[in-house]
């Protein structure tokens, strides 16, 4: 199976605060990964490093795929609800980097972003002003903005975090259809929904380790990372 993302011996450090240590992983095509792990472990980091938003202190990670095919949604997203701007537009945002020079759209990209708010069951909202959405209804437009481009990785941070129940469930639902399709690596501390829906788990606690649903301890769901489990999960090549 071909790899997507490859780390040989990784690690970061801010300034003299090590965050990841020589950590050795590989995320394969079309994998559907979990990211767990206590706060401040590192994964937010590790994210920023797949991003190219930081290089790493020592050791390397390998992406690849070119920087228009990676996606990114964010854990939240700041805005000014009374901005005038629609939710096609914030889908179609996704497709910047293809924007012709003389500012419009072309057809066969508004067609493209019609089809990404249909996937998270949203077409109807097309025209609605995005900043009167619901919580999860913005997630999810945000998601559709992240796949118009038809990604080959899709990161995720903490998808489901400041949602409801309903549409935690519409988020699952929405990825699990997407699964197969595309690389997706999704931080999430919701390990009881996720465990159920990924093919591998990515535990970040300054090293990275590499676990199968049912190799996972029921008290990491309660937050409790604890050191003997990880000890014996080494090297994590799946």
């Amino acid at each position: 199976m071909n790899s997507i993302i490859e780390a040989d011996d990784l690690s970061f450090a801010y300034e003299t605060m090590p965050v990841i240590s020589h950590a050795s992983f590989k995320i394969n095509e079309n994998e559907f990964i979990g990211m767990i792990g206590p706060n401040g472990g590192g994964k937010t980091t590790l994210l920023k490093l797949i991003l190219r938003f930081v290089l790493p202190t020592t050791g390397k990670i390998t992406v690849g795929t070119k920087s228009h095919q990676i996606a990114y949604v964010p854990q939240s997203t700041k805005f000014d609800k009374e901005f005038p701007i629609s939710v096609i537009e914030v889908v179609l945002s996704g497709l910047l980097y293809r924007l012709p020079w003389y500012g419009f759209f072309k057809k066969i990209d508004q067609e493209k972003a019609r089809e990404a708010l249909e996937k998270v069951g949203l077409s109807q909202f097309a025209n609605h002003s995005f900043g009167q959405l619901s919580g999860g209804q913005a997630q999810r437009v945000l998601i559709a903005r992240a796949i118009v481009a038809e990604p080959r990785l899709l990161l995720l941070d903490e998808p489901t975090a400041s949602v409801d129940s309903k549409a935690e469930a519409d988020i699952y639902a929405i990825l699990k259809k997407m699964q197969g399709s595309m690389t997706i690596l999704m931080v999430t501390h919701d390990l009881n929904t996720a465990i159920n829906q990924v093919d591998r788990l990515l535990c970040v606690q300054g090293r990275v380790f590499s676990l199968k649903p049912e190799e996972v301890c029921e008290h990491y769901a309660m937050g409790l990372y604890h050191d003997p489990l990880l000890q014996i999960k080494q090297p994590n090549l799946r």
